[in-house]
């Protein structure tokens, strides 16, 4: 056990939002936190790391408990770096001990030098002390962790008060994995972060020596990382086995069983009530009516299911059908600027789109995506050619709402966009998606970005568009409301054109994908499980050629060196076993990169991991295969010296 809570309570404004809240972290556990906006998810987190305190009312509430060995990492967004510091000297601060040792060593060493040898004791601890803590590869383990973080060698000299608020997140989750706490605490760690560096992130993370804590809306991340699911919801945590799917699942069997079991008391009571009420005033009948009175007050009553009473109800309709060949699009550019200062992103993009088809936009943050939203709908200048068929209506949905009146209330923008529909169809509307009580009559410029998505779903459900065009649809949604859109997207028979970073969404929605990167624009006629499919053995391929460059560079340096110096007849033989050694080293490890690759693909599929025991079997069988590559790895470049 590294941390346990028990009955944590926290009252803000006279609002209970953590009700004897208790849970338990052991070494190995990857959980993923869960609820609704406003669930008290991180005031949890903060409980836990010691910035908030617990409200007590008996010596058996609030008691946070750490074991001895326990070392927290906590990630605040853009928190913890010195912003004068450059990106490579704020990572190796990490390592501050170390580099302490590595310069004592050379102190020690020089004293030896010149005849003293007082401090050889000293020397041999502290060489022992950095072997084992692996202290001479620090420079090693910053530049894979930068680069899987997305950034690159030239990067590491800049300051880091010139990055922006996205890339200081990735340098503090950077900073956090390098520091290697036993309980590794994470707010919405994919914000900010590409397909790439998520997947990267991922893979770390399932291998990484220690607890995770991740607080998270990125259902395919916490799908392919967690082992159990903690729920908040009304104050109460409760922990289901398994990952997001396998929580979906037992959340709805859990659901349905208080269903039923709250009908059935709810019948029982009635039927007891009635009795009281006939046979109560009877003689014959008035002690066992008395008894069966006490047996209802003594009766510890079961609370009145309420969770799916707060899903938003979602559906998008259109009335004119539109023709087979919807848009057209032929070798546009993918601008943005003005005038000298026009910057061309990508160029020559063409793609067509059918009636029906739903087609999602990927590519890295900046590369022009939204732009391109944009310029189909001839909002934007642009070279080429954008046509649309007749008989289509559009329905945008922009990012972050950026189409609403910030100065007019919920309802004054509903009516304003529906004038014909009443006060009362109007508040009915805002209800369907979760928009009641008070913030209907606020500003939408004060409401959550939550509620003005949903405000702008409701929009759309009146327009009755027969194309949707929708820019990251799912931000600043909770769960509920992602499931939700997702729901309302699914059953849509028109035509939706959508950019998203979230894989869930993708995986669920989109049958086609446009991906944009620096060198163009690549068309995959399959959807988004596939993609990655197609990324990884990609990347693999890289990998493999890679590491093929780097043994073939090896093996002509001891080439060349050999060449230079006379070998005895024992040398070349023990160069030739040497040889055979690391191509059957080289092999060993080809083999078991395919290995690799194969389960990877396994456990991409629903079936493996929504299984959580086949999917933990699966995962220990992939860190066992790395950690025979690392050995084979560390023994190739032994030979190779």
């Amino acid at each position: 056990m590294l941390a346990s809570l028990t009955n944590i309570n926290k009252f803000y404004n006279g609002t209970q939002v953590l009700d004897s809240v208790s849970l338990t972290i052991d070494e190995s556990d990857r959980i993923g936190l869960v609820g609704n906006n406003g669930c008290g998810k991180s005031t949890l987190l903060k409980i836990l790391t010691g910035s908030v305190e617990p409200d007590r009312f008996t010596e058996r509430d609030g008691i946070i408990s750490l074991a001895a060995k326990t070392t927290i990492g906590y990630l605040e967004q853009m928190g913890g770096l010195d912003s004068e510091s450059t990106v490579i000297d704020e990572m190796r601060s990490v390592f501050a001990p170390m580099t302490r040792a590595i310069e004592r060593l050379r102190e020690i060493e020089l004293e030896i030098e010149l005849g003293d040898s007082f401090h050889a004791d000293e020397y041999q601890q502290l060489s022992s002390w950095l072997e084992a803590n692996d202290g001479y590869n620090t420079d090693v383990k910053i530049r894979m962790v930068l680069r899987g973080m997305g950034f690159t060698d030239e990067e590491l000299k800049r300051t880091v008060s010139g990055f922006s608020g996205g890339e200081k997140t990735r340098l503090c989750i950077s900073k956090l994995l390098l520091e290697e706490p036993n309980l590794l605490i994470l707010d919405e760690p994919t914000n900010h972060l590409d397909f790439k560096t998520i997947m990267w992130l991922e893979d770390y993370l399932r291998t990484y020596k220690g607890a995770v804590l991740i607080v998270s809306h990125d259902r395919f991340f916490l799908d392919r990382l967690c082992t159990s699911i903690c729920e908040i919801e009304r104050g109460t945590l409760t922990r289901y086995r398994g990952n997001y799917t396998a929580f979906v699942r037992q959340r709805e069997e859990n659901d349905a069983r208080r269903r039923k079991e709250y009908d059935m008391q709810q019948k029982q009571i009635a039927k007891l009530e009635d009795y009281v009420a006939k046979n109560l005033v009877r003689a014959s009948t008035t002690k066992m009516a008395q008894s069966k009175r006490k047996q209802l007050e003594k009766m510890e009553r079961i609370e009145k299911p309420t969770h799916d009473t707060k899903f938003a109800k979602i559906s998008f309709t259109y009335a004119v059908e539109p023709p087979l060949d919807v848009l057209k699009v032929k070798d546009i550019d993918i601008s943005v600027g003005e005038g000298s200062s026009r910057k061309t992103l990508v160029e020559n993009v063409s793609f067509d789109v059918r009636r029906g088809e739903k087609i999602g936009i990927i590519g890295d943050n900046g590369i022009g995506k939204s732009t391109l939203l944009r310029i189909i709908q001839e909002k934007l200048p642009h070279k080429g050619t954008v046509r649309w068929n007749s008989n289509i209506k559009i329905s945008y949905f922009e990012q972050e709402s950026a189409n609403l009146n910030r100065e007019l209330t919920v309802m004054e923008e509903l009516h304003s966009r529906c004038p014909s529909m009443s006060e009362l169809e109007v508040r009915s509307l805002l209800a369907q998606v979760r928009l009641v009580g008070e913030n209907v009559f606020k500003e939408t410029g004060v409401i959550s970005g939550g509620e003005r998505a949903k405000l702008c779903f409701a929009i759309m459900m009146q327009e009755h568009g027969n194309v949707l065009i929708l820019d990251e649809p799912t931000n600043h949604l909770d769960l509920s409301s992602k499931e939700a859109i997702e729901e309302a997207l699914s059953e849509y028979t028109g035509t939706v054109i959508f950019v998203s970073h979230d894989r869930y969404l993708l995986s669920r929605i989109a049958d086609r994908l446009i991906e944009l990167t620096d060198g163009g624009c690549r068309l995959h006629d399959y959807g988004f499980n596939k993609y990655l499919d197609v990324l990884r053995d990609e990347q693999a391929e890289e990998k493999r050629a890679a590491d093929a460059e780097k043994f073939a560079k090896a093996a002509e340096a001891a080439k060349d060196k050999a060449a230079k110096s006379y070998r005895s007849k024992q040398q070349r033989s023990a160069d030739a076993a040497r040889k055979n050694e690391m191509r059957r080293l080289e092999n060993e490890i080809d083999e078991m990169q395919k290995q690799i690759d194969a389960l990877t693909e396994e456990i991409s599929r629903e079936e493996v991991y929504s299984d959580y025991e086949l999917m933990s079997a699966k995962c220990a069988e992939i860190d066992s295969l790395k950690q025979r590559i690392d050995d084979d790895f560390e023994k190739l470049i032994e030979l190779d010296t």
